[in-house]
Formats: structure tokens, C-alpha cells, sequence
């Protein structure tokens, strides 16, 4: 299992069946806020130095938490670009 230190606060639980801990997006966002960035500085630091690395089949899960609505939003609005 792998951690991101320093995001303990981002932490939703954990996928069982391959032991890889599961993160809050905007969560850790919010730890960088927390910490003097800008939001789109946050957002641009995580997504080049944590969001998009592999380290291996325990690699973190990051997620974007959605509600059923903003799901169906997000469906709707793809396949309008289609």
C-alpha cells in the first residue's frame, strides 16, 4: 500500500481487493490552499507532480467526488462534444 505524505486529511478509504488508498481530489487541493497557493497553482502542481505518476500497481487512486447529478452533467455535456 502506498500513501501521499501529507494529504492524511485527503484520505476516502481504501480499495480492498488491490491495497491501494484512495485520495480526494479537491481535498488535497485544499491542503495546498491551505498551505499559500492559488487554486489553479494547487491544481497545476498536483496534477504534473502526483495526479499523473505511476509507481507501481499500489499507485493511489485520486478521485473526483461526484454526485449522481454532476455524473449525469458530465455524461451530458461529453457526448454534446461527440
Amino acid at each position: 500500500m502506498m500513501f501521499v505524505d501529507g494529504y492524511d486529511s485527503a484520505i476516502l478509504g481504501m480499495d480492498t481487493e488491490y491495497q491501494r488508498v484512495i485520495y480526494s481530489k479537491s481535498k488535497m487541493v485544499d491542503v495546498l490552499i491551505q498551505d499559500g497557493l492559488s487554486e489553479s497553482d494547487a491544481l497545476e502542481w498536483l496534477e504534473y507532480n502526483v495526479w499523473n505518476t505511476y509507481v507501481g500497481e499500489h499507485t493511489p487512486i485520486f478521485l473526483h467526488e461526484l454526485t449522481k447529478e454532476d455524473i449525469h452533467e458530465w455524461i451530458d455535456r461529453d457526448e454534446e462534444i461527440l
